[in-house]
């Protein structure tokens, strides 16, 4: 199975934003080293628990500190930027490291309506033509000229590089048939919601029309995981992020991450453990086998290409155990 890394760039107890950005390169070397595929660093506004708001700059850094592995986004939040500076910035990343470089494409904004607001200098931003903003930006990274007045004009520097691969993010299943027919790579976060529809992959595949971008349909599923040795010590690290991802949907954003030892003597309700235990479908725990052979029956089922995998627990070297282990089992 073809294996890859989402970053968040977590800020764990203890920790500073810095210390996530460095740990976030860490890992980019070792996942190089380890034979991941490609990393991704995700786009966050207006939190405390993740580092990671520009991930075009950290992916930048992370291209010039590895020589093999993908780097990109994932995603670029496109309602918040114009087509003209999202061609410009991919086209100067794979200027400078060619045929590695992913654009990420993501609708949803990535943070809360105050930094919507405050990325859009106050204004009502155009959330109902992302789709024709996606199509401007990649004609403009294809040296093409969109049929757009304020667009049709310039050029988008630098010119006659390396196309990026372009993907578009999805959670829902509804931008499957658009990024089909866009010639697009197609990545579903599992871990959003859980759930997943073969059908919404069929129609992806059925609608998939080759572009300059990519030349064959592609599928990358991303999953929340935490795995160790054995099924107690995942459950062990695992916990913490079972109790952020409880508080969160209580309304409580922003609360500091647990350790594993303040998380196992935490206070939960039998509703509480329930919640969590039916929340497994969206973080899986265990084993390194286990969860190996719970991907692999997913690939079977679904037929996706790729698995990527995020995991935030608490300590770094537990954090970059889980990828080794990961890819002892399926690489």
């Amino acid at each position: 199975m073809k294996l890859s890394v989402l970053d968040q760039a977590p800020i764990t107890k203890g920790n500073t934003a810095p210390d996530a950005l460095i740990k976030a390169v860490e890992l980019a070397i070792l996942a190089e080293e380890l034979g991941y595929e490609r990393i991704w660093m995700a786009e966050h506004h207006n939190t405390k628990g993740f580092a990671s708001s520009a991930p075009e700059i950290t992916a930048a850094y992370i291209a010039a500190k590895t020589s093999r592995i993908r780097v990109g986004t994932g995603g670029t939040m496109i309602m918040h930027y114009s087509p003209y500076k999202i061609a410009e910035v991919f086209k100067t990343l794979s200027a400078l490291a060619p045929g590695r470089i992913d654009f990420g494409a993501g609708r949803a904004p990535g943070g809360d309506n105050l930094s919507i607001f405050a990325l859009s200098e106050g204004r009502q931003p155009d959330v109902n033509n992302l789709y024709g903003k996606l199509e401007a930006a990649l004609q403009l990274i294809n040296d093409e000229a969109p049929q757009i007045p304020y667009y049709n004009r310039v050029i988008a520097s630098p010119s006659n590089i390396v196309l990026p691969q372009s993907w578009l993010l999805g959670s829902s299943g509804n931008s499957a048939i658009q990024a089909g027919r866009m010639g697009l790579g197609y990545s579903y976060a599992q871990f959003f919601n859980g759930n997943m529809n073969k059908r919404v992959f069929d129609a992806y595949r059925e609608n998939f029309v080759p572009s300059a971008f990519m030349e064959k349909s592609e599928i990358i599923v991303s999953y929340f995981v935490t795995v160790a040795d054995t099924r107690e010590e995942a459950e062990y690290e695992g916990k913490p992020a079972d109790i952020a991802r409880l508080l969160f949907m209580r309304g409580q954003i922003d609360q500091p991450r647990l350790t594993p030892e303040e998380a196992k003597d935490y206070p939960l309700t039998e509703m509480d453990r329930m919640w969590i235990e039916e929340s497994r479908n969206q973080h899986f725990v265990g084993s390194a086998k286990e969860v190996a052979e719970r991907l692999l029956a997913e690939q079977e089922t679904y037929g996706f290409d790729e698995a990527m995998i995020c995991t935030i627990p608490h300590s770094q070297e537990v954090r970059l155990n889980v990828y080794r282990l990961l890819a002892k089992e399926l690489m």
